[in-house]
């Protein structure tokens, strides 16, 4: 009898326990949900990969794409939820909207803003609608208009999938015989067409295989500093808690290669970007949720790159936030989700960076090894060294975030020394890869 009696009584606490769904549960996603189990949640987690090192953590653990937004809300009607949240992924924001409309929850973030918030041709139009400051930009669906929105740029442009993230897809596209007058075109056009159809051609096969929908976006190339601006946004008024400055591989390709924190740009420039990031993620309509806005500092002002309703990836909310002003914006982002508004005064100002441990562009080979001299993990201002690949990965150069090998990231008193100290630590490291001309001539 006392046997049964307790186990009602941990059955009935299990059923008074608030539950949170959430969308995801890689690396990325860990720092969310040890906050949710930290709140006192019971946590379902929903990932498509079933050896995710996130489920390590679960209390429930369902093996399901965050992408189907049929299957997760069939499960939340199974499991009841009291909320379903991401953290730092753009596909399961949508998913995540979808299911708590269906489900009648507090509306953070609506269906249809969640579009504008991930399809980046419904984003450019939306900001384009609100007045917001973005480049010039043609949607394509097919070569044809691609072939022509390209020749209407000169040529010179950013060719992006209009619906992925982590700079997959994205390329810069640089046809310097469309840069000529109309009369050398004619005079030598012959003699580049083929070299002309074949890049252009080799471009949009590239950005279209990573458009899960199949359209592609054409836009003006902006020159300038790229930052990010971390928000939170309580009631539809966004709170900017850090601008990160940004720092990408050589064209063509966009991968980001460091971060650090605060902005070493001068405090009007930085001004201005707040102003340009807060127009944007109230014309999106973001209500009580954390915003990511990757802004470029042009001549003619900020304009806005891209835009999402989650928190920012490549570590840049989890640990150079923190790091950075004190501010748990990980933990503010959950606390949120449940309704509760979470403290974003900052605690301290220093300067905070990462950065990524990467390949030669040239290398196309074999991981032979990744050698971290021990001293490096216990020197000064060095938060922390991680590798991601192991012996014998293929290497293709860095041509999105999943080509990078690792990172370090660091501290200092400003964002100058953080950035200093961490490409001492990167200059330590030595990344040895098996080319693949090199393992073809011991073959022979």
């Amino acid at each position: 009898m006392a046997e049964e009696a307790d186990l009602m009584e941990k059955t009935e606490v299990s059923e008074k326990q608030k539950k949170m769904m959430i969308l995801g549960a890689s690396a990325l996603q860990v720092p969310a949900i040890e906050k949710a189990k930290e709140l006192g949640y019971r946590v379902i987690l929903v990932d498509y990969d079933e050896n995710a090192v996130g489920f390590a953590l679960a209390d429930e653990k369902l093996v399901v794409s965050t992408l189907d937004q049929e299957e997760v809300y069939r499960q939340a009607l199974i499991y009841e939820p009291d909320v379903v949240i991401t953290s730092t992924s753009d596909g399961p924001v949508r998913t995540a909207a979808y299911v708590n409309e269906k489900l009648g929850k507090r509306p953070d973030l609506s269906y249809e803003n969640s579009l504008c918030a991930t399809i980046k041709d419904k984003m450019r139009e939306r900001l384009k609608k609100c007045g917001v400051p973005i480049p010039d930009y043609y949607v394509t669906v097919d070569f044809e208009a691609f072939s022509d929105a390209v020749d209407r740029l000169d040529g010179h442009c950013i060719v992006k999938p209009a619906d992925n993230a982590g700079s997959r897809g994205v390329m810069l596209l640089e046809c310097e015989a469309l840069k000529m007058s109309k009369q050398e075109q004619k005079r030598r056009l012959s003699a580049y067409a083929e070299q002309l159809l074949q890049l252009k051609q080799k471009t949009y096969e590239y950005s279209k295989s990573n458009s899960r929908n199949g359209t592609v976006l054409v836009e003006e190339y902006m020159q300038g500093p790229e930052v990010s601006v971390e928000a939170i946004v309580v009631e539809g008024e966004p709170h900017i808690l850090s601008i990160t400055d940004k720092y990408i591989t050589p064209l063509p390709y966009f991968v980001e290669l460091a971060h650090c924190e605060p902005s070493q740009l001068d405090g009007e420039t930085q001004e201005q970007i707040r102003q340009v990031a807060v127009q944007a993620i109230k014309a999106i309509g973001i209500g009580n949720a954390p915003a990511h806005v990757e802004i470029k500092v042009t001549e003619e002002g900020p304009k806005v790159v891209e835009l999402a309703a989650r928190l920012g990836g490549d570590f840049i909310t989890s640990k150079l936030v923190p790091l950075s002003t004190g501010i748990d914006m990980v933990g503010a982002s959950v606390l949120l989700a449940t309704g509760e508004k979470p403290d974003l005064t900052p605690k301290r100002q220093r300067g905070a960076a990462i950065h990524f441990i990467h390949a030669p562009e040239e290398a196309q080979g074999v991981l032979a090894g990744i050698t971290v001299p021990e001293s490096l993990y216990g020197e000064e201002g060095v938060e922390e060294i991680v590798i991601y690949k192991k012996t014998g990965d293929t290497v293709c150069g860095t041509h999105s975030s999943n080509d990078r090998l690792g990172h370090v990231i660091t501290v200092g008193e400003a964002a100058e020394e953080a950035m200093k100290r961490g490409k001492q630590i990167l200059s330590q490291i030595r990344v040895e890869i098996t080319l693949v001309e090199e393992k073809t001539e011991k073959e022979k």
